[in-house]
């Protein structure tokens, strides 16, 4: 009896984790991930999580420590040219949490975003 293959993720889905580290020391993380949904053979909608946290606090800059922000994402894109061409739209909601919200000043802790673009493959 032959083992079982195991079975990857449907379609396409993406995670990046990225470090950064200023010249004085200050560190903080991203953590992205991105998932395709293939409605049909041209129609995909992307979902996407982005979220940054800061190990210090840093306000020349406006960011505290702890989790920074949030930002929740979908669009919706058509390929024209296979995947080398495809424009899309999409709403994005961006939240700021704890020290950082209140360095926003009079920016808003939680804002939604219309976009409209074009991802090209070259």
């Amino acid at each position: 009896m032959a083992s079982p293959r195991p079975c990857p993720a449907p379609y396409w889905f993406e995670v990046d984790a990225d470090v950064y580290v200023s010249d004085l020391g200050d560190a903080s993380t991203g953590f992205d991930t991105e998932y395709e949904l293939l409605l049909n053979r041209n129609l995909i909608l992307t979902l996407s999580l982005d979220a940054t946290v800061a190990f210090s606090e840093d306000r020349e800059i406006g960011v505290g420590a702890g989790l920074n922000s949030t930002e929740l994402g979908a669009r919706l894109s058509y390929n024209v040219v296979d995947r080398l061409f495809s424009p899309y739209i999409g709403v994005v909601n961006e939240r700021l949490y704890g020290d950082t919200g209140d360095l926003a000043g009079d920016s808003p802790a939680d804002t939604w975003f219309v976009v409209i673009g074009t991802r090209l493959v070259f």
